[in-house]
């Protein structure tokens, strides 16, 4: 295969003590030879790979008709990650300690495969395939760059430069466990822990929750990654994951916190088996409704058996029977309240239904735990 060195006049900026970003011009139809698109997958082992969503082919044609419009431009710059096989050659001209002048040297190998590109497309991945498909013979476009062999400083920088933007949430949620902790703001990194625990619980070999947990990555996945999230967070801010938590560093104990979630939910699976393993339009349990008052019970229960230490999937599943006769998570009705009785697919994923049935569950669950228990005959 023919290689050569694609030479780019560049500024080089330096932005911080250790870190250089570059800044140059190129022909958008040329982009896809030396940088490509790190799709978001998971590895034979599970592990997460790439970070970047599939693409959108209605936002690409429409990019695509308006570039193939007379004057179009495209102020905005691309973002491209370069390994270091890209170097950067100043050429002395500049008098600023912060800028340069100079060139980027770009290797570019005919017929290489995406993994083996030097350069990863971070931002622009929609602007960058409705160049490559519009119908001019070409685009210039002005793309900033930075050099890592770091794909975890990929993810940083992808996630930062899409978290004010309409990234779908699932994406960010499966991206933040494996995005280093100093290089997310507060926001992100309150919902960064939670999204670690969701990860384990869906590829974990003993999980109970294994590939059920619908995601980017994990499509056949029948329980919303949202309602999984939102479970965690709940029981992690005022709940049986709090003991194990620690707010000022926003990390904890995750082993001690997955044994107790994957105790409660293999005795969830025992407990109620025809309700688990089918899609929430035939079962209220695996729908957000039943996943999130669910995680209210474990914390009632785990409270209940505080000085036992971390109750087991045993004791777990006998505390579950005490409501078992009330739930009617596949057919027949709840009795909500005195007046207030649902078909059992009435209820909605939504915060009113989820507190009703919470409150109806942990009610029950404190009534029956609390009756004495009757003298044997």
């Amino acid at each position: 295969m023919a290689t050569h060195e694609l030479t780019l006049p560049a500024l080089a900026i330096r932005q911080s003590s250790e870190r250089m970003l570059y800044s140059f011009a190129v022909d958008g139809k040329k982009l896809s030879s030396f940088a490509a698109v790190s799709r978001v997958e998971r590895t034979d082992r599970q592990e997460l790979a790439g970070y970047q969503r599939a693409e959108s082919i209605g936002h690409i044609k429409t990019i695509r008709r308006y570039l193939e419009t007379e004057n179009a431009i495209l102020p905005n710059a691309l973002v491209v990650a370069f390994d270091s096989r890209v170097r950067f050659k100043p050429d002395g001209t500049s008098d600023a300690s912060e800028v340069q002048v100079g060139r980027l040297v770009v290797p570019v190998e005919e017929g290489q495969s995406e993994q083996d590109k030097p350069g990863w497309l971070v931002d622009g991945q929609q602007r960058s395939a409705a160049i490559r498909d519009a119908d001019v013979e070409a685009f210039p476009v002005y793309v900033t760059a930075f050099i890592t062999d770091s794909v975890a400083d990929q993810r940083s920088q992808f996630i930062l430069v899409n978290s004010a933007k309409p990234l779908p949430k699932g994406l960010i949620h499966e991206l933040l466990p494996a995005t280093p902790v100093v290089d997310l703001p507060v926001a992100l990194l309150k919902r960064r822990y939670p999204a670690a625990l969701l990860d384990r619980l869906n590829y974990d070999a003993d999980s109970p929750l294994k590939r059920q947990i619908r995601t980017p990555t994990t499509t056949k996945g029948i329980i919303k990654d949202n309602s999984v999230l939102k479970m965690l967070t709940i029981s992690i801010e005022d709940g049986a994951l709090y003991q194990w938590f620690d707010a000022d560093t926003g990390t904890g104990d995750t082993e001690s916190m997955l044994v107790l979630l994957k105790a409660f939910w293999h005795a969830v699976r025992e407990t109620f088996p025809e309700a688990w393993n089918v899609s929430p339009r035939r079962s209220r349990l695996v729908h957000g409704v039943g996943i999130i008052a669910l995680g209210c019970v474990m914390d009632e229960i785990a409270y209940e058996l505080r000085h036992d230490g971390t109750p087991q999937a045993r004791s777990f599943q006998e505390h579950l029977r005490l409501i078992a006769d009330d739930c009617a998570w596949t057919s027949g009705v709840w009795e909500i309240a005195p007046g207030d009785t649902r078909r059992w697919n009435e209820l909605q994923n939504t915060p009113k239904d989820i507190k009703a049935l919470t409150d109806h569950l942990v009610r029950i669950y404190r009534q029956r735990v609390r009756e004495p228990v009757p003298a044997a005959a």
